[in-house]
């Protein structure tokens, strides 16, 4: 039987699972990156891989990857990748980079793992309207914040720490940017100026201009307060 697909379109779909594997290989530089302890650049890799997960969902539908190649299952290759570079990569990050007492090092990079995959693991981790149900496995994101935006004392990291993983089972919808149906441009206006403000933090590291940090907390905000929205006060009257 003749293939109803064309050849660029067999290609476009399949560039769409390179773009999505991609992924892992910043990650992987990243690793490189965190051996000598380059902060900087580690964070700029694991913006790529961050960057290219929020935008190969996209393409996938855009260029019909599930039509035209059913025997990839591009969702299970966005799993693995987001867990090492959202968890596995994050979690050797905070181990290197020493920011709480010696003595709570090892034990609270075991309990970012361990969260992380009792995240995975639990049912309806993505509601039906498309929101993550507890604080999302975005440990990348914390240390982003831990390293390039924050300057705290060492037990207020693992205060933190602890709470961002019990976080993971309070059932609190976070929105899922590139899914969100309500206030959906808000919200990407306000990705757009947290990938920038992210993005510009790390150029500038190891130098924190205020209103950098400013932004950068603003619009962390902004997703709390959406979170407390959308679970306690939208469609409660």
């Amino acid at each position: 039987m003749k293939n109803k697909y064309t050849l660029i379109q067999r290609l476009l779909a399949w560039s769409v699972h390179v773009l999505t594997a991609s992924g892992l290989l910043a990650g992987f530089m990243a690793i490189l990156a965190i051996q000598v302890h380059d902060w900087q650049e580690a964070m700029f890799w694991l913006i790529v891989a961050l960057i290219v997960d929020g935008i190969d969902g996209t393409f996938a539908r855009l260029f019909r990857t599930k039509e035209i190649l059913p025997f990839m299952d591009g969702k299970t290759m966005d799993y693995v990748i987001d867990f090492a570079t959202y968890a596995i990569i994050p979690a050797y990050m905070f181990y290197e980079a020493a920011l709480v007492p010696e003595s709570w090092n090892l034990p609270l990079t075991f309990l970012i793992l361990l969260v992380s995959v009792l995240y995975y693991g639990k049912e309806g981790m993505v509601s039906e309207d498309n929101y993550f149900i507890g604080f999302p496995v975005m440990w990348n994101m914390v240390m982003y914040y831990y390293l390039f935006v924050t300057e705290y004392e060492p037990m207020t990291y693992v205060v933190l720490t602890i709470i961002f993983a019990i976080l993971h089972f309070v059932p609190v919808k976070f929105v899922y940017p590139s899914q969100n149906h309500y206030f959906r441009i808000p919200t990407i206006i306000n990705t757009v100026i947290f990938i920038l403000s992210l993005s510009l933090l790390v150029f500038y590291y190891p130098e924190k201009p205020l209103w950098l940090v400013i932004s950068a907390y603003a619009t962390a905000g902004y997703y709390a307060i959406m979170g407390i929205y959308d679970t306690w006060l939208r469609g409660s009257g």
